[in-house]
């Protein structure tokens, strides 16, 4: 049995073939109407979110299927009462996949040790791989191709966002540029991106990291960032932070430096004024609300893959 617990166990087949899924489910949503008839997605929340929970219910409803919503505080799991053992071993006797959205990645990797049924991580503090599928299909989307195509990566690198976009980017041939800090705030890991340079040699690609954010960009295919205020940062970090990453804001002239046909991406939320200006959230370049709804035909795709 397969789970999505990160991209690390999926490989470069696996993904083309979600991807290949989700592009058809997209141009004909009616062909797969009943492809999960009958099936139950229990959907276990520990942090809320508005494009996860929406794209997975949403996805189960028009796949002929069925999501629960439990939000964990209302679990015996959640307040103690419960093991993470048990749980997954009485839900799995009554539906058919389990996803979960928590703030320990250690949790998810024990849901997945021992449900009967598929486990799906819908966010950790360690990946989100259901965004970066996403991510992936917007961007064959726009560029027609994965393998070479320029990814940068510009802000707090130091986050679950910027190992999953690794480990994507890696997978498929990609080139990433990281353009962060050089700060231990803000600098991925250097045993992951050890990790993952390896896996982008394998498959032709490679990860670099670089401290101007003008040279990350130069020649770009795609400019990404992300929130600098992850799920996990106390609020009264955020002046310290806006003062170490303000050098690192998408604005329209660091998009200049991509290439003149260069798309924004964003996962969202979206803050205007830090991460990026509203001048390129908003502008002709941006594509994160088709980014946004792509997690909606990704999902169903991995969905029927692991249930097939």
């Amino acid at each position: 049995m397969k789970h999505l617990v990160t991209l690390d166990d999926w490989s470069p087949a696996d993904i083309e073939e979600i991807l290949e899924l989700a592009a058809a489910l997209k141009r004909d949503p009616d062909t797969y109407s009943n492809a999960l008839r009958r099936k139950v997605l229990l959907m276990i929340f520990e942090k809320p979110s508005l494009r996860t929970r929406l794209s997975f219910e949403t996805g189960m409803v028009q796949l002929g299927g069925h999501a629960i919503h439990f939000d964990m505080s209302t679990l015996p799991l959640g307040s103690g009462k419960e093991s993470v053992h048990d749980t997954v071993k009485v839900a799995g006797r009554y539906v058919d996949l389990i996803m979960a959205r928590l703030y320990e990645h250690s949790m998810l990797e024990e849901m997945a040790a021992n449900s009967d049924v598929p486990v799906i991580n819908a966010l950790t503090n360690r990946a989100h791989p259901c965004q970066v599928l996403a991510d992936l299909l917007t961007i064959q989307e726009e560029r027609g191709r994965l393998r070479g195509v320029k990814l940068a990566y510009v802000g707090d690198s130091e986050n679950n966002m910027t190992y999953s976009l690794m480990a994507g980017a890696a997978k498929m041939g990609m080139e990433m540029r990281i353009g962060c800090p050089e700060d231990l705030r803000f600098l991925p890991r250097k045993d992951v991106l050890e990790y993952y340079r390896g896996v982008a040699m394998e498959q032709g690609g490679r990860i670099e990291v670089h401290h101007d954010p003008e040279h990350a960009v130069r020649d770009a295919d795609v400019v990404y960032t992300d929130s600098w205020m992850s799920y996990h940062v106390a609020q009264e970090e955020l002046a310290q932070r806006v003062i170490g990453l303000m050098p690192y804001q998408v604005t329209n002239d660091l998009m200049e430096c991509a290439r003149p046909d260069a798309i924004f991406m964003n996962c969202l939320p979206a803050l205007r004024g830090y991460e990026q200006t509203a001048e390129v959230i908003d502008g002709p370049r941006s594509v994160v609300f088709d980014q946004a709804e792509n997690r909606l035909h990704s999902q169903k795709a991995v969905m029927i893959q692991l249930l097939s």
